[in-house]
């Protein structure tokens, strides 16, 4: 299982990732608060709060390649 925190600014963002979660054939899920949706669904992720970062599960031990194509929309918690 693989986790990472992004961040999703526009409805040009969550055409990308989408694109990119339905390229797998495993399943990835994006968390926010009690939410989980299936990330493939443009729907679904059009439902969460994108103001905020949400966690992104993929359900996989190989994911260089998914790793290296959300790169853009890792986020950084600059409070740290």
């Amino acid at each position: 299982m693989f986790e990472k925190t992004i961040m999703l600014k526009n409805m040009d963002d969550v055409k990308k990732f989408v694109d990119i979660a339905c390229g797998k054939e495993y399943d990835i899920e994006l968390m926010s608060g009690k939410y989980v949706i299936n990330a493939k669904s443009i729907m679904g992720v059009f439902s969460l709060d994108l103001t905020k970062p949400v966690v992104m599960v993929a359900h996989s031990d190989t994911v260089a390649e998914l790793s290296r194509q959300i790169a853009p929309f890792a986020y950084e918690n600059k409070s740290k």
